[in-house]
């Protein structure tokens, strides 16, 4: 026996199968303290062996039975001796006997459904834990082992919008709209104020995130407020007209999703709590509820997916095989299996007209391009640009006579004009 210390004893350790591929979630605990926990989601297997080692070699342990359990169970902090339990799985690993010697055993409980998130609020503890017994007359050799739990959820990406118009008679009159009502943890608020009418003098505007923990019922309920976070979105006075942006990142706050009566015992809601303080220091403020859930981190490829870099390379493929040469032309002219995605952006592809040649021509608007296909294309002399359906050999052009230049006639030159001598007057006196 062990009483006073005599006899033997064991140490009991739990390990789990997929413990070194398995995510970890860091979870809040009763100190305010964060550890590592093991991760799981509703519907998976939780398996994994427990190992039982001798503290004193050679000496028998007495038991009455060895088992192990999952339990998942609520704890209120106002009611810590009532532990109340929604999840409660056992698994007997031995029956009543002596053990001589270290042992394992395997356990193993498939597709456990978890309906609830872990959560640590100051009021109230939602766990999830394994924990193995081996039962002795006087006192139980006990191990516990947490596991974080968490919920995904899925909504469509169309959601309807905030907006509403609030305010005081004659004095203020503001309409605030945001752009979803539900939010997954790591998404943005995007909304914008609009100040419809203005009559008090207002110092500062500013938006918080409060999250409110209900626990008990009836008499017994306690609420708990915490304001996770806060911004200011203004300073100084609106005028009428005004529009304010918001946007708030919620990637960056410690956030869990949206829980409404969970088991009957508690409940944790989040709001949008915008508030207004005028010169006088009065603070004019409206909440409203949005809803939180989780997303999942694992991308989901759509059914139809688009590849339309592939498609327009195709596209240029065909281009560059029209003007390789003409061999390669009469053997993919009419091909067996047409590619859909070529015929869907032929079609798509707007009508040439007539007198124009749909290839050249886009040859001409990419200069580039023309010049890459002339680089990877054999040209003959004798070719033409011919790119219809049906392709000739190419014929000789014939060289037309070239007609000689009529030599023009010089131009004729004009004789110098004679010079005439004036006759000189009879009777004038000589010099």
């Amino acid at each position: 026996m062990s009483f006073f210390g005599f006899g033997q004893t064991a140490d009991i350790e739990i390990v789990f199968d997929d413990a070194d591929k398995r995510k970890v979630a860091e979870v809040k605990t009763d100190d305010g303290k964060k550890e590592k926990l093991l991760l799981y989601y509703d519907g998976e297997t939780v398996s994994g062996k427990v190992n039982v080692t001798l503290r004193k070699p050679g000496s028998k342990l007495e038991h009455q039975g060895i088992k192990v359990e999952l339990i998942g169970q609520i704890e209120l902090f106002y009611d810590r001796g009532n532990h109340h339990e929604f999840i409660s799985l056992v698994k007997e690993l031995a029956r009543p006997g002596d053990l001589l010697q270290h042992t394992s055993y395997p356990f193993e409980f498939a597709n456990v459904e978890k309906p609830y998130e872990v959560y640590t609020g100051s009021n109230v503890r939602l766990r999830y834990f394994l924990r193995a017994t081996i039962v002795r007359r006087l006192t139980d050799i006990t191990k516990e082992v947490d596991i974080a739990v968490h919920t995904l959820c899925s909504y469509p990406d169309v959601l309807n919008s905030i907006k509403m118009e609030v305010g005081i008679e004659d004095c203020l009159h503001i309409e605030f709209e945001y752009n979803k009502s539900k939010y997954h943890l790591k998404d943005v608020i995007v909304g914008k104020i609009y100040f419809l009418l203005v009559r008090i003098k207002i110092k500062h505007m500013e938006i918080s995130i409060i999250k409110r923990e209900t626990t008990g019922s009836g008499p017994n309920t306690f609420t708990e407020n915490e304001t996770v976070a806060k911004y200011e979105i203004m300073d100084g006075a609106p005028v009428r007209g005004e529009s304010i942006p918001i946007r708030v990142f919620l990637a960056g706050y410690d956030l869990t999703p949206t829980m409404r009566d969970i088991n009957n015992k508690f409940s944790v809601r989040y709001y949008l709590n915008l508030v207004l303080m005028d010169t006088e220091d009065r603070r004019y403020f409206k909440q409203q509820e949005v809803i939180l859930w989780r997303k999942s981190d694992k991308s989901r490829l759509p059914l139809h997916p688009h590849h339309p870099q592939t498609v327009s390379y195709q596209g240029h493929q065909s281009l560059r095989k029209q003007s390789v040469s003409s061999d390669d032309n009469s053997a993919r002219a009419t091909p067996s299996n047409p590619d859909p995605e070529n015929v869907m952006q032929r079609s798509v592809s707007p009508s040439m007209p007539e007198k124009q040649n749909g290839p050249l021509q886009m040859e001409r608007e990419k200069p580039e391009a023309f010049i890459d296909k002339l680089a990877g294309a054999h040209i003959n002399e004798n070719d033409t640009n011919d790119t219809s359906d049906e392709i000739e050999e190419p014929k000789p052009v014939e060289k037309l006579p070239v007609v000689e230049k009529p030599l023009i006639a010089e131009k004729p030159q004009i004789a110098e004009k004679p010079t005439l001598n004036r006759p000189e007057p009879a009777g004038s006196p000589s010099q």
